[in-house]
């Protein structure tokens, strides 16, 4: 199970820094001989694979259910 914990971290990580690299340095949306490539639609789909990253390691994380007993 730790093996699955370090690739979903390792693949935030790398999404992070791709990230990154796209927002220091902007490129233009544009179309080359019929294809289409939209850098907002890439980060967009980094911003979804963070999240998806995020609910699956949220599973490892400790958490805390406070409750109370009555008689």
């Amino acid at each position: 199970m730790s093996n699955d914990l370090e690739q979903l971290q390792t693949i935030k990580s790398q999404t992070l820094t791709i990230m990154a690299n796209i927002t220091a340095n902007p490129k233009p949306t544009y179309s080359i001989d019929g294809q289409n490539v939209a850098w907002s639609d890439y980060l967009d789909r980094l911003r979804m694979t963070i999240d998806w990253c995020d609910k699956k390691l949220s599973v490892h994380e400790p958490f805390e259910i406070r409750s109370q007993g009555a008689t």
